[in-house]
């Protein structure tokens, strides 16, 4: 049985080569249509999981997208995203382009998810994958845990939300710099983090796994947290629920009966990666995206999917439709960037994430969300960091703790009475909309004018 199911795999895969390789993907990157963008369109046979692919290299190479049209009906595969850079201008760097060509062109595999830029490679480091009960402090004691175990954290990110928490460490052995290969301290690793993790009472279950594979940190954080189900509403009655519920993203599922689609619509804030974190969801969730248009005006972001369950059908009862808008706001708001933002650069040593959160400790401060790095040397981290009470952050605990841990070592990004002020203001509300409503009255893809149509 296994034997031709494996038999019936290796087909499946030599075909999928063969479609390939008739139908090699297609990329043209224009600079010259669009005067506040450069404009990517890919062309290619379609494959389960293309799109997030796509989205996945565009987003990695820190490009925002700005505009996005989707249409994957069929055997083939075309997108037309406009982006930018981080500074809001045209993608101009030969190397980033030469490499969106050679990722996403003729010579790309969209086969694996390992494709992108956001990889971790791991063959001389270990990698540990955390997730558990959230509370004020616990990003100190994990990291204290791994510095006590003499483990050196490389790089990691660590998210928040909804009580739980999820992190993917990058960690190497003190004395060797090497990754740890050692089962019985690898399981006394597991053991010493998950009991941590467990904290004194906590309804469900701390994990930790430990692999030397590639990983790509966004992809497995989202699939972790949507494992953990920290989509799950809380029945919480305080400020900070009624805070959550302002800020809530607006999601939408209904279903057009006449083409057997669910039409997925998402208004909310625009922020970077939104786009791969809606896609990455539904991908995750086995939903496929046949048709779509992206929208950002200003500081609003409008996304429109036309979707189906991998098994053909649309989104069945009311409960599926539920899950779908929970999952989805779940996957927004998890990379919301909530609290004060703390950037750390020095030169890396032994114990410096666990000293410095710490201090973040001692002073009351939680970590909301975390990106450690390490390059050349140098410990490149972020922060955002919120008062464990809920209270406002007072301007004299971060001056105490920037005279503590070094004036220029540690910057403030943003003020918190800023901060406050900016929560305090009402959100601004747009009208729902279907920005795709017109695609199936249209002849053909073409009909979008998509290369000059927002020049």
């Amino acid at each position: 049985m296994d034997v031709s199911m494996s038999f019936s795999q290796d087909m499946d895969n030599e075909y999928e080569k063969l479609i390939r390789r008739m139908n090699p993907p297609r990329v043209v990157i224009d600079n010259d249509s669009c005067k506040k963008a450069t404009v990517i369109r890919v062309d290619s046979a379609n494959e389960y999981g293309i799109l997030l692919e796509v989205v996945q290299i565009l987003t990695d190479l820190n490009l925002t997208i700005t505009k996005a049209y989707i249409s994957s009906d069929g055997g083939w595969f075309m997108d037309v995203f406009n982006v930018t850079d981080q500074d809001g201008n045209k993608v101009t760097d030969e190397v980033v382009l030469d490499y969106i060509q050679k990722s996403l062109g003729p010579e790309a595999c969209f086969s694996t998810s390992m494709r992108s830029v956001g990889v971790i490679p791991s063959t001389d480091s270990t990698v540990i994958e955390l997730t558990g009960c959230d509370r004020p402090g616990l990003l100190s004691e994990l990291s204290a845990v791994l510095t006590h175990l003499k483990c050196s954290v490389l790089n990691a990110e660590v998210w928040t939300h909804n009580t739980r928490a999820a992190a993917v460490m990058q960690v190497t052995d003190d004395s060797t710099g090497c990754g740890i290969s050692d089962p019985e301290r690898l399981s006394r690793i597991r053991n010493l983090l998950r009991n941590v993790l467990k904290g004194s009472y906590t309804p469900r279950e701390a994990k930790t796994a430990v692999s030397h594979g590639e990983v790509h940190t966004d992809r497995r954080l989202h699939q972790m947290m949507f494992e953990d189900r920290d989509y799950e509403h809380r029945l919480v009655d305080d400020d900070s629920s009624i805070q959550d519920e302002r800020q809530r993203p607006d999601v939408c599922v209904d279903n057009w009966l006449d083409k057997d689609y669910s039409v997925v619509t998402v208004r909310c804030k625009d922020r970077p990666k939104l786009l791969f974190d809606t896609v990455c969801t539904l991908t995750d969730m086995q939903y496929v995206v046949f048709h779509g248009s992206v929208d950002t005006e200003g500081t609003e972001a409008y996304q429109e999917y036309y979707v189906r369950h991998i098994d053909g059908s649309p989104v069945k009862s009311e409960a599926e439709k539920q899950r779908v808008i929970q999952c989805l706001e779940a996957a927004i708001k998890r990379r919301v960037s909530e609290g004060l933002k703390l950037e750390l650069c020095t030169t890396d040593r032994v114990g410096l994430l666990s000293n410095v959160t710490r201090i973040f400790r001692e002073n009351s401060l939680t970590v909301t969300r975390a990106e450690v790095k390490t390059k050349g040397g140098k410990a490149l981290n972020t922060f955002y960091v919120s008062d464990a009470s809920g209270y406002s952050i007072d301007a004299k605990t971060i001056d105490s703790i920037r005279q503590t841990i070094g004036q220029t070592i540690l910057k403030v990004k943003n003020n918190p009475q800023e901060q406050q002020e900016r929560q305090k203001s009402p959100s601004h509300e747009s009208p729902t909309r279907f920005l795709f409503g017109g695609l199936f009255k249209s002849k053909s893809f073409v009909n979008f004018g998509l290369v000059r149509s927002y020049s």
